[in-house]
C-alpha cells in the first residue's frame, strides 16, 4: 500500500515553480542576447534556411522544445520508438550494409555480388534494368537498346536462378527495387529459392512493391491504381503465411524526395501511402497484426544533416502512435517502423565527382544517427554511370569506417535531447500533420494521385530548389561555387550491347526448351484468378515455376486489369 505523503503536493508545486523561474530567467537571457546579436553583421550570400526552405534560428534553447517533450521521447525499444526500435540498437547488431547493384546479365551481376560479399557487404540489393522495371522481356521490341544498361536484366526464373547462383538464399538478405512487376519478380525469387532446396519460410529480404509513390514520383507503373493495390494486398495475404520473414513492401519516400519533395513532404506523403496500404489490407478482411509487422520503409537521406535525422525520428513516432491509436494494432512489431536508407542520388554532382564521397559520408552518418536498420551508400560516379568496382568499394568502406572507427554506434540516439534536434523533430511532426489534413481534404491518397495534387506539390518544391541554385542563394560546391574550369575525367563503367545479344539468345533457348502447353495452362489459370478477383500470387508462382516469362505474365494481367495512363496536369 502506497503511503500518502502530505508534503508531496507541496514539493511538486515548488519544483514546477522553480522550473518556471528558470525558464523566465532563460527568456530574459535570450531576449538580452538577441538584442545584442541583432545588430551584428551576418553573411548575406545565404538565406539561413534548410534545404527544404524552412527558416533556421541562430540558436536553440529549452524554450524551443515542445511542451512535455521528455514524456514524448521515451527510450530505445520502447513505444513510441522515437529513439530507435531496438533497446540496444547498434550495440546489439549493426545496420545491414547494402550496395544497390545490378548491370548487364544475371551472370555479370552475380559476379559483382560475390565481389561485394567477399569485402564485407552484409545484404544484397538488386537494381533491375529499365525493361524489367516496366515488365518487358529482354527480347521485347520496347527493350531494344536498354537491356542491362541501368540494372540487371531478369526476364524469367532462369535469369533469377543465375543471378543468385552460389549464393544461399536462406542465409542472405535480399532487397529488390521493383514496383510495377514486383509480384512477378517475387515469384521468380521464391521459385529460385525452391530450386536451391531452400525452405521459403526462411527467406529474408524486401521487395519494394510500392506503387503509390510510382504514380506520385517515379512513373514506373503498369496497371491502374486500384488493381495495383489489389495485387499488393494479395502479397500481404500470401506472404504472411508462406514467407513470414519477408518484407512484402518497402514504402518509399526515396523517389518522392529525389523528384524534388521537401523533407516534410517526403515524410508526410510516404506515411500517408503507408496508412493507405494498411487501410486496403483491413478492407480485405486481414487483421492489422497479420501483415503490418512486415511493412518496411525506405528513406532518402539528403545533405541537410539535422533535418534528415529529425525526419527519421519523427517518422518512427508518427507511425507508432497511428498504428496503435487509429488502426488498433496490438503487436508491438506493428508499431515499430523498420526502414532502409539510401544516400541522396539527387545530391551527387557530375562536376568534381570526388566531392560526392564527402557528401555520402555525411549523409550516411545522418542515417545512422537517425536509427536506420539498413543502408546503401551511393558511389562517387553514380551521377555519371553505373559504379565501378573501385567506386563501390569506397562506398562500402564508408559504411565500415562509420561502423567500426567512429564510435557512433556505441550509443542509441546520441543526439537525443539536443534543443535543435528536438525542436526540428517536433516541427516535422506538426508539418506532417498539416499535410495529412490537406491529403484528407483531397479525398485521400488515391484521389490526390488521380487529381495530380501530389505531383503538383512535388513539382513546386523541385522548382523552388532549382531557382535557389540558379540564383546562387543555395550554393553547391563544384556546381555554382568553387568551380574548376578543367576537371580530370573519372573512369566509368560502360555497358555495351553484349548483354542484349546474350539475353536474346537465352530467351530463344528458354522458349524452345520449356513445355509450351504447360506455360499456356498456367497463364490461363492466372488470368481466371485475376478476372474472378481471387489472390493472384499462387497461380503467378505456378507460372514462374513453368518458366513463363516476365512479359507473358504482365500481358495476361493487363488483359484483365488494363493499363494506367496518367492524366495531363497543369
Amino acid at each position: 500500500m502506497t503511503m500518502y505523503k502530505p508534503d508531496a503536493a507541496r514539493e511538486l508545486a515548488e519544483r514546477i515553480e522553480a522550473q518556471e523561474r528558470e525558464l523566465e530567467q532563460l527568456r530574459a537571457e535570450v531576449a538580452h542576447w538577441r538584442a545584442q546579436v541583432d545588430g551584428l553583421p551576418v553573411r548575406t550570400e545565404v538565406d539561413f534556411t534548410s534545404i527544404s526552405g524552412c527558416a533556421v534560428q541562430p540558436v536553440y534553447t529549452a524554450l524551443d522544445l515542445p511542451e512535455h517533450y521528455l514524456a514524448g521521447q521515451g527510450l530505445p525499444g520502447v513505444f513510441p520508438f522515437l529513439r530507435g526500435i531496438h533497446p540496444t540498437m547498434y550495440r546489439g547488431k549493426l545496420w545491414t550494409m547494402r550496395q544497390f547493384s545490378g548491370f548487364g546479365t544475371a551472370r555479370d551481376t552475380n559476379e559483382r555480388y560475390k565481389f561485394l560479399l567477399a569485402r564485407g557487404q552484409t545484404g544484397l540489393s538488386v537494381a533491375f534494368d529499365f525493361p524489367t522495371l516496366m515488365g518487358y522481356d529482354s527480347d521485347h521490341p520496347r527493350s531494344e537498346g536498354e537491356v542491362g544498361k541501368c540494372g540487371v536484366a531478369i526476364s524469367s526464373l532462369l535469369d533469377m536462378e543465375e543471378l543468385f547462383e552460389g549464393i544461399p538464399l536462406d542465409r542472405v538478405s535480399t532487397s529488390m527495387t521493383i514496383n510495377g512487376p514486383a509480384a512477378m519478380l517475387f515469384c521468380f525469387y521464391v521459385a529460385a529459392a525452391e530450386r536451391q532446396g531452400v525452405d521459403i519460410g526462411k527467406l529474408q529480404g524486401t521487395i519494394q512493391n510500392d506503387m503509390l509513390k510510382e504514380y506520385m514520383a517515379q512513373h514506373a507503373w503498369i496497371f491502374p491504381v486500384e488493381p495495383a493495390l489489389k495485387v499488393i494486398v494479395d502479397m500481404f495475404e500470401w506472404a504472411s503465411v508462406h514467407t513470414p520473414r519477408w518484407n512484402t513492401i518497402s514504402i518509399s519516400g526515396y523517389h518522392i524526395r529525389e523528384a524534388g519533395a521537401t523533407a516534410a513532404q517526403e515524410l508526410a506523403f510516404t506515411l500517408a501511402n503507408g496508412f493507405c496500404y494498411v487501410e486496403h489490407g483491413l478492407a480485405r478482411g486481414l487483421t492489422v497484426d497479420s501483415f503490418a509487422p512486415r511493412l518496411s520503409f525506405f528513406w532518402d537521406v539528403h545533405n541537410d544533416f539535422f533535418e534528415e535525422v529529425a525526419k527519421l525520428r519523427a517518422a518512427r513516432r508518427i507511425w507508432a502512435r497511428t498504428m496503435r491509436q487509429k488502426y488498433g494494432a496490438r503487436d508491438p512489431r506493428s508499431w515499430q517502423m523498420r526502414f532502409h536508407c539510401q544516400t541522396a542520388g539527387v545530391s551527387l554532382t557530375a562536376q568534381q565527382p570526388h566531392n560526392n564521397i564527402v557528401r555520402v559520408a555525411y549523409q550516411a552518418l545522418a542515417a545512422v544517427l537517425g536509427g536506420t536498420q539498413s543502408l546503401h551508400t551511393n558511389a562517387l560516379d553514380e551521377t555519371l554511370a553505373l559504379p565501378t568496382e573501385e567506386s563501390v568499394r569506397i562506398a562500402l568502406r564508408t559504411q565500415q569506417i562509420l561502423a567500426y572507427e567512429t564510435g557512433v554506434p556505441n550509443v542509441a540516439d546520441p543526439l537525443g535531447g539536443s534543443y535543435y534536434l528536438e525542436a526540428l523533430t517536433d516541427g516535422m511532426e506538426r508539418e506532417a500533420a498539416g499535410l495529412f489534413a490537406e491529403i484528407e481534404a483531397q479525398g485521400g491518397v488515391v484521389s490526390a494521385i488521380e487529381s495530380g495534387w501530389f505531383q503538383r506539390q512535388i513539382a513546386q518544391s523541385a522548382a523552388r530548389f532549382q531557382r535557389e541554385v540558379e540564383q546562387r542563394r543555395r550554393l553547391v560546391v563544384g556546381l555554382n561555387e568553387f568551380v574548376e574550369e578543367a576537371e580530370p575525367p573519372v573512369d566509368t563503367l560502360r555497358i555495351g550491347t553484349e548483354a542484349e545479344q546474350t539475353q536474346r539468345e537465352r530467351m530463344g533457348r528458354l522458349r524452345q526448351a520449356r513445355d509450351q502447353g504447360e506455360v499456356q495452362n498456367r497463364l490461363e489459370a492466372l488470368r481466371r484468378a485475376a478476372a474472378e478477383d481471387r489472390n493472384v500470387i499462387p497461380p503467378m508462382l505456378e507460372c514462374a515455376r513453368a518458366q513463363a516469362t516476365l512479359f507473358e505474365i504482365r500481358h495476361v494481367l493487363e488483359q484483365v486489369f488494363g493499363t494506367y495512363r496518367e492524366p495531363v496536369f497543369f
